[in-house]
């Protein structure tokens, strides 16, 4: 076999491993950002619309969308070691490998979205009370979640799909697909709600639809001609050459992720004890909190592709510098839009809320707590992404789980068994959690980067002193 890119892939070959650091970095992920920030209006505008159905309809969306997550770190995971290994042969030239690498993954997802279909929606409601789901959740929301487990199949694909093009320089085409996947959805869904007077499973309907757009482009690009990232049955391997580089990438990511909304769960679970409205609190709390978390994990994607492109093209120094750039830039824009979303948190908590001033009260009181641990989080991410191209996952997991089962469900516990601060806790156990999380990076990123600088024989290393970004 003798796979060629296309000439546009091969000019960002060059642009990735020969232009400026930051300019590679910038035009990466601020595309990747855009679209993560979109996503997160996208879930900030479902939760409004299904808080215009009832105040109780958000509260489910919000507890069964998190149970949903756990079920989409599976894609998650995968896409993550995809990213990284496709991105790793393609620096490299290995155009062969890339396109098995493509290949793989998409029959992976295949597998795994049936086994979980078979599984699961045959036994929806037993699996919900074994999360703990509130009787009135499942009652309101049993058609919903299986609605909403079949658009999670093809988001599996979709991942996998986004990250491949994130891989091969297409930023800028996933946000533009998703802008219009996005106003697809909106708008379906503001007729469901509004023009036809549906209820949320009408919500999940909408999702469904405009991700099964989404994977139709996903098989339009991935079927051109000239293109090493084309999908191909004949180069579908199963080999351990092939696949496991990818599988002991994706692996422990998919167990961080799964443990990371596992986690989010069992904190909504504990939070009903303060009543079924905080969790819906929480969740849109969350969402909010999303503008300026959601953009960050843009700079994490984009900055992981970068350092694995580079690493593959033997540039490793370039690798660690582009690190440092994402690093200042996630700072930056995490200041900013914390600032903006504090100012905005009282008209947010309103139209969430609508005449329930208790309820608008508590969006804002968990939110002020949360945005404290905004800033922090930005250094967190830019780490993950450091340790994401490097192929680090084993400690990312490890980061993950402190910051849900150590920094965040202890903390919560500790809060309701030794205060009566009630509903605030939600917030406060959020920020105890995002600062720590946060702390906790900054104590491994100098253990990493020596590691890094002695693996890659990297010189004048010091764990303190900061890079000249100039020169990078």
């Amino acid at each position: 076999m003798n796979t060629v890119i296309s000439k546009k892939e091969e000019r960002f070959r060059a642009f990735s491993l020969n232009a400026p650091v930051w300019q590679v970095v910038l035009s990466v992920s601020f595309p990747l950002a855009l679209y993560q920030s979109l996503n997160q209006l996208f879930k900030i505008l479902d939760s409004v619309m299904a808080a215009y159905i009832s105040p109780s309809a958000v509260s489910a969306v919000a507890y069964l969308s998190q149970i949903n997550m756990t079920f989409s770190a599976l894609g998650g995971g995968l896409a993550v070691g995809a990213s990284i290994k496709v991105s790793e042969a393609y620096g490299a030239g290995d155009f062969d490998l890339v396109k098995r690498q493509v290949s793989t993954m998409f029959a992976l997802c295949a597998l795994l979205g049936c086994g979980l279909l078979l599984i699961l929606a045959p036994n929806i409601t037993g699996f919900l009370k074994l999360m703990n789901t509130p009787e009135e959740f499942i009652k309101e929301g049993r058609t919903y979640f299986i609605l909403e487990l079949f658009g999670l199949v093809v988001t599996f694909f979709n991942n996998v799909y986004i990250a491949i093009e994130r891989a091969r320089g297409n930023s800028g085409r996933i946000f533009w697909l998703n802008l219009v996947i996005i106003l697809v959805k909106l708008g379906l869904t503001g007729w469901f709600v509004y023009g036809l007077g549906g209820g949320m499973n009408m919500i999940s309907a909408a999702t469904l639809i405009s991700q099964g757009l989404l994977l139709l482009a996903a098989v339009v690009n991935l079927n051109q001609q000239g293109s090493a990232f084309r999908f191909c049955f004949k180069s579908v391997s199963f080999r351990k050459t092939v696949i496991a580089p990818m599988l002991n990438l994706s692996f422990p990511v998919i167990v961080e992720k799964i443990a990371f909304s596992l986690g989010k769960v069992v904190v909504n679970s504990m939070s009903t004890a303060y009543g079924a409205l905080t969790v819906g609190a929480l969740g849109i709390s969350n969402n909010i909190g999303g503008v300026t978390t959601n953009p960050q994990n843009g700079f994490q994607e984009g900055v992981s592709a970068v350092i694995s492109q580079n690493l593959g093209g033997k540039k490793p120094r370039r690798a660690v510098g582009a690190f440092w750039w994402a690093l200042l830039m996630n700072l930056i824009l995490s200041a900013g839009l914390t600032a903006l979303s504090l100012l905005l948190i009282r008209p947010l908590s309103i139209l969430f809320a609508g005449d329930d001033g208790d309820f608008a009260n508590m969006i804002t009181t968990i939110f002020r707590y949360e945005a404290l641990g905004a800033i922090p989080l930005g250094a967190n991410a830019a780490v993950m992404g450091l340790l994401y191209g490097f192929g680090r996952t084993k400690v990312t997991l490890f980061m993950n789980f402190c910051r849900v089962f150590v920094f965040r469900i202890p903390v919560l516990w500790a809060l309701q068994q030794f205060t009566d601060l009630g509903s605030a806790s939600a917030g406060i156990v959020m920020a105890v959690s995002n600062v720590c999380s946060g702390l906790l990076a900054l104590l491994i990123l100098p253990v990493e980067l020596y590691r890094i600088h002695r693996e890659y024989g990297l010189s004048n290393f010091h764990p303190l002193a900061l890079p000249h970004l100039r020169s990078l």
